[in-house]
């Protein structure tokens, strides 16, 4: 048996020198080499480091609302008015003790008034709520300020409003422009806590999957560095193409950076260690392994890369910049993980493994480990084991049946600011549409029968007539349920049918109707994106594996793991933490993740097997050796990108949370049991024919 691994060796090392070889990436290992591409690519770093512009940042770098929706229509057509250019924050005073004594609304009147000649504009009286514990202040804040100046307006209308107010009465601001302000608060400082805590994970279990003191730091440092490359290069694009980005979009494409960069890093460092053993010098090793590795490496972040891509076709602003990004991040990660770390790799030398260094001529321990026993035990009994596994998942999937999307405004936090708490206090006191009016774009010759029209619709606490110009006409409606929620959304629904014949050209914009458009958009672009991404991923498995049946069946059970995860995902959150929906784009930008990034394990794994199969011509032994190499490596892979989207929780969105926690699923239902069990099943069951029709299938 031991001569039977030493000749299979020296028949791979004999049959595979001339392609590692001639890899163009291998080139660039050598003793001078290694050296010359590692100053280049430090050089490179600081380049960009030093000559990166500052991106553009806006409020709508986070919208799910596309140009031609109706609510952004109807926003253009408003522009038009005399007082466009303004938005209204709303100051909620409130005491939980008792109603507003007349010392409360004077003191509150004093500070409108105070309020109002600082910020040099008109203010209106308060108005206080049948209840008698809440009174109600409007003021206008110019809109299409940036970011920091919105949240200097808002500072500022915070700390005047909360002055000098009597024992027990409170303030607290409200209104698109502190929602805006709020949301830029919480993704204040986020970025560095991400890194931190990303970086942390990362080498927490790359020394666990090392068990080297060591060892971690260059993998480490390497994709670190190629982190921060990825955001300066997407903060120059941003500034370059007038490209808005946030925390959430540099927050995942930092996510997908750290992910993917260290899932190639493993993978590569993997069979340099295997290569170690059969080549006494280092950079022979690291060539093979190059040579060997970048063909799966290059094939999975080319799916990864192309279905981002494929965002971009889609209307929602915030995933065709989620697509552009990642795209950015990923491009930028492959660099750092094939060209930088190979050199960085190979210049400490052998030692860099200690305790477990891999010497010339030792066995690989892999053929006899846990993982050559799970390939055995599998192929031995395949159809009880498929059947079994295939269960499991349609089981998980069946939570999906369920699934809801559309989170309201108040939802949409982690921890609930001020803006939010604000609305839910006037929402106790007035119609719970007061903080966020819908506005009717209409003409002056159609605003009676509109206002009427509006009046008559289930739903609407009161429609008026607002301002007006020679050609267009506002109406201010207020509906009585919560800000996008599903009665809010129904209530515009029936809102936009009902003005069909009062003014067919009417347009109905605001919050709620933003909401019922971004649900729509949502549903329209994952019927277009997902179609587009299936067949890249299809085309790219057909590319490297030259494999109908294998590539048809590889992407089933990836987009089966999506939904059993998307299932689970969604029992958690509706059952366990309460949410009420999924955001409007965590489906779709979870699909594109799972099955790009989930796709990774079974090319990393079938990659190999066919490389196997070249040499032996079993179908079953190349899968279990395959499985025995490639297990643990793609284990830890897998534990680790789970792991660092979970780390997305670090940040305040829902949206986040959510797509870490199905991320995270999904990527360990890949790794657990589509990997491990059901393609080696499917390789046993279908044996030559699973490489169907290339010439390892006949």
């Amino acid at each position: 048996m031991r001569a039977h691994r030493d000749q299979l060796s020296l028949f791979f090392v004999e049959h595979f020198d001339h392609r590692t070889n001639n890899f163009p990436l291998a080139r660039l290992v050598g003793h001078r080499r290694s050296l010359v591409v590692l100053l280049v690519g430090i050089a490179l770093s600081g380049l960009v480091f030093a000559f990166a512009p500052e991106p553009t940042t806006g409020s709508e770098a986070g919208s799910n609302l596309p140009d031609t929706a109706e609510a952004a229509r109807a926003s253009e057509a408003l522009a038009a008015l005399p007082d466009a250019g303004e938005a209204p924050a709303f100051i909620v005073f409130s005491r939980e003790d008792g109603r507003l004594s007349e010392q409360d609304l004077g003191a509150i009147a004093q500070r409108t008034h105070d309020l109002a000649q600082e910020l040099e504009v008109q203010a209106s009286p308060p108005i206080p709520a049948e209840t008698g514990d809440v009174a109600l202040v409007t003021l206008p804040v110019e809109s299409g300020l940036t970011s920091d100046e919105n949240s200097q307006i808002v500072d500022t209308i915070r700390e005047a409003a909360s002055t000098d107010l009597p024992d027990g009465l409170s303030a607290q601001v409200t209104g698109a422009p502190a929602v805006f302000a709020d949301l830029g608060e919480v993704f204040s400082g986020a970025d560095t806590r991400l890194l931190l805590v990303t970086a942390s994970v990362v080498a927490l279990l790359l020394i666990i999957t090392y068990r080297s003191p060591w060892l971690w730091i260059v993998p480490l440092a390497v994709i670190g560095i190629g982190d921060r490359v990825a955001a300066e290069v997407l903060e120059t694009f941003s500034a370059w193409a007038d490209f808005p980005v946030d925390g959430s979009i540099t927050g995942i494409t930092s996510v997908l950076v750290f992910g993917a960069g260290t899932n190639y890093a493993l993978l590569l460092i993997a069979r340099y260690r295997e290569e170690l053993r059969r080549h006494e010098s280092r950079h022979s090793a690291m060539r093979f392994a190059v040579g060997a590795a970048a063909p799966a490496i290059l094939s999975s972040s080319g799916t990864v890369v192309l279905g981002l891509l494929a965002l971009l076709i889609a209307d929602s602003p915030f995933v065709t910049r989620i697509g552009m990004a990642g795209a950015i991040g990923i491009v930028v990660a492959v660099f750092f993980a094939l060209v930088v770390l190979p050199a960085a790799m190979t210049l400490p030398g052998r030692w860099l493994f200690w305790p477990f260094v891999p010497r010339f001529g030792d066995e690989d321990p892999s053929h006899r480990g846990w993982w050559h026993g799970v390939g055995r035990a599998v192929t031995r009994r395949p159809w009880p084991v498929l059947i079994t596994s295939l269960a499991v998942l349609i089981a998980m999937a069946v939570g999906t049946l369920s699934l809801r999307t559309g989170l309201g405004q108040s939802e949409q936090f982690l921890d609930t600011p001020e803006s939010i708490q604000a609305q839910e206090t006037l929402s106790d006191a007035f119609p719970a549409g007061t903080s966020s009016p819908t506005r009717i774009a209409t003409t002056p010759e159609h605003l009676d029968a509109v206002v009427q029209a509006a009046n008559e619709v289930d739903g609407v606490d009161r429609a008026t007539p607002a301002e007006a110009s020679d050609s267009v006409a506002e109406v201010s409606v207020v509906l009585g349920e919560e800000p996008e929620s599903d009665a809010a959304i129904a209530t515009i629904r029936d809102l936009r049918s009902a003005l069909d014949e009062a003014d067919p050209d009417a347009l109905v914009g605001g919050t709620d109707a933003e909401a019922v458009d971004e649900r729509d958009t949502a549903a329209h672009d994952r019927q277009l994106v997902i179609p587009i991404v299936l067949a890249i991923v299809l085309a790219m498995l057909l590319i490297l594996l030259r494999s109908v049946v294998a590539a048809v069946l590889l992407a089933a059970s990836t987009v089966l793991s999506y939904l059993s995860a998307l299932g689970v995902g969604w029992l958690l959150f509706d059952h366990v933490i309460g949410w009420t929906a999924m955001d409007v784009s965590t489906p779709l930008l979870a699909f594109i993740f799972l099955v790009a990034l989930g796709v990774d394990y079974n090319i990393f794994l079938t990659a190999r097997a066919r490389e196997e199969m070249r040499a032996t011509g079993d179908a079953t032994e190349s899968i279990v050796t395959a499985l025995a190499v490639t297990g643990g490596v793609i284990t830890s892979a897998g534990v680790l990108l789970a792991a660092v989207f979970a780390v997305l929780g670090v940040l305040p969105l829902v949206l986040l949370a959510q797509l870490g926690v199905v991320v995270g699923v999904g990527v360990l239902l890949d790794t657990v049991v589509v990997r491990s069990i059901v393609t080696p099943a499917l390789v046993r069951l279908c044996g030559k024919r699973f490489w169907w029709p290339s010439a390892l299938g006949r």
